[in-house]
């Protein structure tokens, strides 16, 4: 079965297609047939928007092209219509009918779902009911819905896949803030937590690699890219994560502050004349690494630059990060009770930064997190590789998330009318 799995952002569009079948959905695999990259982009002197398409199918090499903006439909039926011709080359993918189902992430399911959902039309009217909780990506992900619907017709399954979703468990004392409860019974401000799909995808996948029962399942997962969160998974189920009400809380980020006091937003609204739209702004797109170093939000750069010249801020902004995330970890190993089995790195920074995880490990040798630094060097497998030392009391893994093969993989579940775990 083909599953077209749709990742529909405010300015940006993700598309595969994989191939799955029952024993796929079981191993947690498939073959990805296609990746789509649908980016807007300032192009020549005049800056003027435009879509960049940014094409791959395996065996053959990347195509891009550029495309003048209309709207986020036709950007969807731009992609397809690419897929469906002979430029792709990818044999049995004709036309519609050769796509079987379709996956869709959805940000924010709010309490209302608390696992991945088949849509129809009342699950529509509740994904609308929690824009408000992320009005930028649930009406994105709401767009992309609705068109897949007018594209493929209502006998072709859809499910919707939440961030939120795999945090849903977390008990009242993790996710209630310390204000009047009031707010929580009206407004239902609490911490959600979001990069769930990757989350479980890498608990699933440790699991696979260790042969342990979901309940044997003790892990923190560190989920370090552009954005970042930390997650607690006892017995395979989050008890609690970094991020909040929004992504904003938690782990320092490229541009996001993560945590701070909000009174500063006060002081800064008063001193600096800063709107609340304004003092948003700051805070998710001009914060965290970059606003520290003042030099840009991607790690690979700011380790160079640090390597050259120390006197710079580049290091005050990895010194920042790492400790950040240790904090996180040595909370979350008192809320479950020391019961540790390991430690998972992922994402763009945990997947691919040897000296992120160096630094954060040998900040964390007072649990017993001690690493090899070999394995730890040469770590790629896209399975995930163990780079802990024999003597480590807790094991460390880096797992390669794949979000999009776990929004798949719930999907395909649908059709054999089996609800995913």
């Amino acid at each position: 079965m083909n599953i077209l799995v749709l990742n529909c952002g405010s300015s940006s569009l993700k598309l595969q297609i994989i191939t799955t079948d029952n024993q796929a959905i079981d191993s947690n695999t498939g073959i990805c047939r296609f990746k789509g990259h649908v980016e807007t982009v300032k192009t020549g002197r005049t800056g003027e928007l435009q879509n960049q398409f940014k094409y791959d199918v395996p065996g053959q090499p990347t195509v891009k092209t550029t495309a003048a903006i209309e709207d986020l439909e036709h950007s969807i039926e731009t992609v397809l219509e690419w897929i469906f011709s002979e430029k792709s080359n990818i044999e049995e993918l004709n036309d519609y009918s050769d796509i079987h189902a379709v996956g869709h992430r959805v940000v924010h399911g709010g309490e209302h779902f608390k696992q991945s959902t088949l849509i129809n039309q009342t699950v529509l009217e509740t994904i609308e009911e929690c824009v408000d909780l992320a009005p930028l990506h649930n009406l994105a992900n709401l767009q992309g819905i609705k068109h897949m619907l007018a594209l493929l017709g209502p006998d072709i399954p859809q499910v919707a896949v939440f961030d939120t979703a795999f945090h849903a468990q977390m008990p009242q004392h993790a996710f209630l803030y310390g204000l009047p409860y009031d707010y929580y019974q009206r407004y239902k401000i609490r911490r959600y937590g979001f990069h769930g799909t990757s989350h479980r995808y890498v608990s699933r996948q440790y699991r696979a690699l260790t042969g342990f029962s979901k309940k044997r399942t003790h892990i923190i997962s560190l989920h370090l890219g552009n954005g970042c969160s930390a997650c607690a998974i006892q017995a395979g189920v989050s008890i609690d994560t970094s991020m909040g009400f929004t992504p904003l809380e938690g782990l320092l980020m490229g541009t996001r502050s993560g945590d701070l006091d909000p009174s500063i937003l006060a002081f800064l609204h008063d001193r600096e004349a800063m709107s609340f739209d304004q003092l948003e702004v700051m805070l998710n797109k001009k914060s965290g690494l970059l606003g520290i170093s003042g030099l840009t939000s991607d790690m690979r750069t700011l380790l160079e630059t640090e390597a050259e010249d120390p006197d710079t801020r580049a290091g005050l902004a990895i010194d920042m990060f790492c400790r950040r995330v240790c904090k996180y970890v040595a909370s979350y190993y008192v809320a479950m009770q020391g019961k540790v089995a390991a430690l998972v790195f992922t994402a763009g920074i945990g997947e691919n930064s040897a000296q992120i995880r160096q630094r954060i490990c040998t900040s964390l040798e007072c649990l017993g997190v001690l690493i090899d630094t070999k394995l730890n060097t040469a770590a790629n497998n896209p399975m995930g590789d163990k780079i802990s030392s024999k003597d480590s009391r807790l094991e460390v893994y880096v797992i390669p998330t794949n979000e999009e093969s776990m929004i798949a993989r719930d999907t395909a579940q649908y059709l054999n009318l089996t609800a995913p775990e």
